[in-house]
């Protein structure tokens, strides 16, 4: 039987698209500087919100799954995994973008410091239950 939560998948949702909000507000200014594409205006949050809801909740679906299939218990479990998805994928795709693409580490780094925040809170709210 699956201990994957929906509860739990939509709260982690919801806190990875609110902590990434925050990130972006904080880093938007840099972010301008370092590429045009984020110096414009952007879609309007009618738009981006529920895409970004939605892309949350597949990144959250896809944790709790592997969660739920792996031998891990409890908070420090759950926070590898996500520390070990962050450098599994986020940090070698943006890696390749620095090295291939000519993408200012800098902005490099932004994406890859939400991408560690959203990871961390993702997998430590629907980390398996250490009761179950």
């Amino acid at each position: 039987m699956s201990a994957v939560s929906p509860l739990r998948v939509a709260a982690a949702a919801a806190g990875a698209f609110a902590a990434s909000s925050a990130w972006y507000a904080a880093f938007g200014a840099r972010l301008a500087r370092l590429d045009d594409a984020y110096a414009g205006p952007g879609l309007s949050p009618a738009v981006v919100a529920p895409v970004e809801l939605v892309r949350s909740g597949v990144v959250a679906t896809a944790v709790s799954l592997l969660a739920d299939r792996l031998p891990a218990r409890g908070p420090r479990d759950a926070l590898a995994l996500g520390a070990g998805l962050w450098a599994a994928f986020p940090v070698v795709l943006l890696t390749g973008s620095v090295v291939h693409e000519k993408v200012p580490w800098q902005q490099a780094a932004i994406h890859g410091g939400d991408w560690l925040v959203k990871l961390l809170l993702v997998s430590a709210v629907v980390g398996r239950d250490p009761r179950a």
